[in-house]
């Protein structure tokens, strides 16, 4: 798969390590955050829907509190990430908003990704800051993460953020320009690998570990982040972030290694997970004017619906059937069985009313949903 061609995506994620954004002397690398936030103006420019996940909180914060060295207790990290995360935060919103564009902060766990719930609540949120046209700028959770439930490096992280919102391509920026057949600085002779079309145990054995100043992940990171992405058919791109304009640079032909994703789409990944993987909790009987909707690819609205079968809590997978016994298709719930039941048969004018608040304005999304 082509550099370029993953480029040319239209949701992409673009994953900053600690090493790049940080001195080892703990100052901000202005400049180059700068160059970076001009290379993603260009391409919000072109129609391009960005997330950035970033590190940072913990390598800018120590210093602040006055710490003597990086901290390595759980609770001295937390301290530090919670007041690195204030400058790390107030440094994204100033570079971005120099080149015009709107930023916000989000803050995830492991469990945010883990919990269909919190999935489906971190997912929505990315969804509607996309839909205005913002940056989300997105980082671990580090002051409430435990030792047992953080990522504990960023690729990952990245990887799993990517995957939750349906991003096509996952840029790395590294302090390496892509994956050698051994680390190449303890072996000259190592060769570059351009592309990695199926990540293999010879794959896996070329990498190597942390080294950085400030940083925590190493090629083991980077190789778990690719197979995590590709297997929800996201292309990775590893390469060099060091550089003043390090997308651009990437644009114009600069050294990469490119993983190539194993399904066809993020969308369909998504579709297949659904499909196969999740049991069903519940089905919602629909009429039949929300079952040709369905077909046409529309969300199933709760006026569609005239019986809800099972306990369920949202997020949890239920089918959809016609009241003669015909399988449509099976989604993910937007609401619990208690609620549902209220909404059935109802206007969606009339959700905040009955429930008390305003939910989603559908059932299930059809992002949510595969037809059978």
């Amino acid at each position: 798969m082509d550099a370029r061609l993953a480029l040319s995506a239209h949701r992409l994620t673009v994953k900053i390590g600690s090493a790049l954004l940080v001195r080892p002397d703990g100052s901000l690398r202005r400049d180059w955050l700068d160059g970076l936030a001009a290379d993603l103006a260009v391409l919000h420019g072109e129609g391009r829907e960005l997330i950035v996940v970033t590190s940072g909180a913990i390598a800018l914060g120590w210093r602040r509190l006055g710490m003597k060295k990086r901290p390595v207790k759980l609770d001295d990290k937390q301290a530090a990430a919670a007041a690195g995360q204030i400058m790390l935060a107030r440094a994204w919103e100033d570079s971005l908003a120099a080149v015009g564009l709107k930023t916000a902060q989000v803050l995830v766990t492991l469990a945010d990704t883990e919990a269909r719930r919190r999935y489906l609540n971190a997912r929505a949120t990315l969804a509607k800051l996309l839909e205005h046209q913002a940056v989300p700028i997105v980082n671990e959770n580090d002051t409430v993460a435990t030792s047992e439930i953080r990522f504990g490096d960023n690729d990952r992280l990245s990887a799993r953020v990517a995957v939750m919102a349906s991003a096509e391509t996952l840029i790395l920026l590294s302090d390496i320009d892509g994956l050698y057949t051994a680390d190449p600085r303890s072996h000259p002779d190592a060769r570059h690998v351009p592309e990695v079309r199926a990540i293999t145990p010879e794959i896996i054995g070329m990498a190597g570990g942390a080294v950085s100043h400030a940083g925590t992940g190493g090629m083991v990171t980077k190789i778990a982040a690719a197979t995590i992405a590709t297997g929800a058919g996201c292309a990775v791109i590893l390469t060099q972030g060091a550089r003043e304009r390090p997308l651009k640079a990437l644009q114009d032909g600069a050294r990469c290694t490119v993983f190539a994703p194993v399904t066809t789409s993020p969308r369909r990944a998504r579709k297949d997970w659904i499909a196969g993987s999740l049991g069903v909790m519940g089905t919602l009987v629909v009429d039949d004017g929300a079952a040709s909707a369905l077909k046409r690819g529309s969300s199933l609205l709760p006026a569609g619906v005239r019986l809800v079968e099972g306990a369920f809590e949202r997020g949890d997978a239920v089918l959809i059937r016609t009241a003669a016994g015909i399988v449509l298709a099976k989604g993910l719930s937007a609401y619990d069985a208690h609620e549902a039941r209220l909404l059935a048969g109802k206007r969606t004018q009339e959700i905040e009313s009955i429930l008390g608040w305003r939910g989603r304005d559908v059932l299930v999304h059809r992002d949510d949903l595969v037809l059978l």
